[in-house]
């Protein structure tokens, strides 16, 4: 049973917080934590705002969130991490190798994609990649 879930993407203003706030609707009240980080966070800054509309239209409200920087203890005490690209699952195993066995790639049980950045691209990159988010947290929820 994952009761500590950490997903985890490069500056944990995009992907990850996506991840993490739709988790959060689909396991309410299960008592699982959810946490989010990047590998190189923009600490401190909000959700980016292209993902917040996109969360809002599913009446979510990502407004709380602030970036985190990823640490080894993180990746240590999480019973699941989930990363957005084969390279950050490298990096995080690089980063915490004790982590290496609950490190996976979020879209793992969909089509094991990379889920693109949509940090500062067009609005389609953005829509694009919250739908395979939604998909690969979905498909997580029954593992879960």
């Amino acid at each position: 049973m994952f009761k500590r879930i950490l997903i985890v993407c490069m500056g944990n203003i995009c992907r990850s917080p996506a991840a993490e706030y739709l988790f959060r609707q689909r396991v309410n009240g299960r008592g699982i934590q959810l946490h989010s980080a990047g590998l190189s966070a923009v600490v401190g800054d909000p959700m980016d705002a292209t993902v917040m509309r996109l969360l809002s239209e599913s009446g979510i409200d990502g407004s709380p969130h602030r970036a985190h920087q990823l640490t080894p203890p993180m990746l240590l005490q999480a019973d699941l991490v989930l990363g957005m690209e084969k390279s950050h699952v490298d990096a995080m195993v690089e980063l915490a190798p004790a982590a290496r066995g609950k490190v996976f790639l979020i879209d793992k049980w969909v089509d094991g994609r990379d889920i693109p950045d949509p940090y500062r691209q067009h609005h389609t990159v953005s829509v694009r990649a919250y739908e395979m988010i939604r998909r690969a947290v979905d498909s997580w929820v029954g593992y879960l």
